[in-house]
């Protein structure tokens, strides 16, 4: 990643134009990170980003697998593992992801040289990740990865940074965040009241965490875009 000051782009379509001039011809491929606290809508800044950029490649390359969504969210550790760990009231804090594999399947990614790379997701409803879910062909030039810790700076997440193209971070309103934070919380399965004290207790240090990083991204999307964006995905449901 290159450094350069964060600036905000006002559009979905700009977006995409700066997706698109960073993959140029396609010779390479690219790694786009998306970053921000939890319930910052980067997963469906992705979602949109995908949907919109599949049918319209850049020039000379074909449209559909151009663009592959690879979310960090699939190196949650079991809560087996967790358990074992003694870590299980933290799911989510950045101790409770396999760091080290999401950085090779990065370097793998980046390397370029298998004819297909098969990743993990994160099992919503199980709230469980779930091995070799995601299919990545080489046809993929463009590479959307986006999780919580993308811009940490410590030994252990720097590394991360070091493997991707640009990072373009998230900047939700706060009351926005929680609200939707809370509600996701809520739709898979946990109380409300529960869902709020987790928001405060577990998710709220990791947001302050993530928070603190916006200054090293490339891009800051703005709350106003986000909010556009979900509401457009909302509509189309």
């Amino acid at each position: 990643m290159t450094a350069s000051p964060p600036t905000s782009t006002p559009t979905l379509a700009g977006l995409c134009e700066r997706a698109r001039a960073l993959v140029g011809d396609g010779r390479r491929r690219v790694l786009l990170g998306i970053t921000g606290s939890p319930g910052a809508g980067k997963s469906t800044l992705v979602e949109r980003l995908c949907a919109a950029l599949e049918p319209a490649p850049p020039a000379g390359l074909a449209a559909g697998e151009w663009v592959a969504p690879v979310p960090m969210d699939g190196f949650h550790l079991a809560d087996v593992a967790l358990e074992r760990l003694g870590l299980r009231d933290r799911k989510g804090a950045p101790e409770t992801f396999d760091a080290g594999g999401y950085r090779a399947l990065l370097r793998r990614l980046r390397a370029d040289d298998e004819a297909v790379v098969y990743a993990p997701a994160f099992e919503r409803t199980l709230e469980q990740p779930l091995a070799g879910a995601i299919v990545v062909p080489r046809a993929a030039r463009l590479v959307l990865t986006e999780g919580n810790y993308l811009l940490v700076d410590d030994e252990v997440w720097r590394p991360v940074a070091a493997v991707l193209d640009e990072v373009w971070f998230c900047a939700l309103r706060e009351d926005v965040r929680l609200a939707r934070l809370v509600a996701r919380h809520v739709a898979f399965g946990k109380e409300p009241g529960f869902a709020r004290r987790w928001v405060r207790d577990v998710d709220g240090p990791n947001a302050m965490l993530v928070a603190g990083t916006a200054r090293r991204a490339d891009l800051v999307v703005p709350s106003a875009v986000l909010e556009e964006i979900d509401g457009g995905c909302r509509g189309e449901r």
